[in-house]
């Protein structure tokens, strides 16, 4: 039908006339109530928004030459983040003549690896960027 007769149609039912597809010959139009079409929609869009979960990536830094007390400390923060939901980055940093010993950085996110088995699993095995040896920890 033409736009005018369309747009008459919608004024005696109190309605809008929205345009659908413009680009469509010819162009598909519907008569509905505008105002209340974009309500519904931006309803929709926050439902969705509350129902997305966030998860940040936290990072953790470790040396090779790690104590006990600070590794078992380190490890209590690695699993508080896992239960929260987040990735956690371990970032094993080597210090001038520690590059020589990049064994024991490994022994010490393997160690690591393990204790965390329970509570979250490893993403991003270790591995060497420069002077870092990162790895990615995700919850299970």
């Amino acid at each position: 039908m033409t736009p005018q007769d369309a747009l008459k149609r919608a004024q005696e039912v109190g309605l809008d006339l929205v345009e659908i597809a413009p680009t469509a010959n010819p162009p598909v139009c519907r008569i509905m109530d505008y105002s209340k079409y974009k309500y519904e929609q931006e309803k929709k869009e926050k439902e969705a928004h509350k129902k997305q979960k966030v998860i940040h990536l936290k990072e953790i830094r470790f040396g090779p030459k790690i104590g006990e007390h600070d590794y078992r400390f380190k490890l209590r923060n690695l699993e508080d983040f896992l239960k929260r939901g987040d990735k956690v980055k371990i970032t094993m940093m080597f210090r001038g003549r520690e590059m020589a010993h990049i064994d024991l950085g490994r022994k010490v996110l393997d160690r690591l690896a393990s204790d965390i088995s329970g509570v979250g699993e490893v993403e991003e095995s270790p591995r060497l960027e420069g002077r870092f040896l990162n790895m990615v920890i995700r919850a299970k």
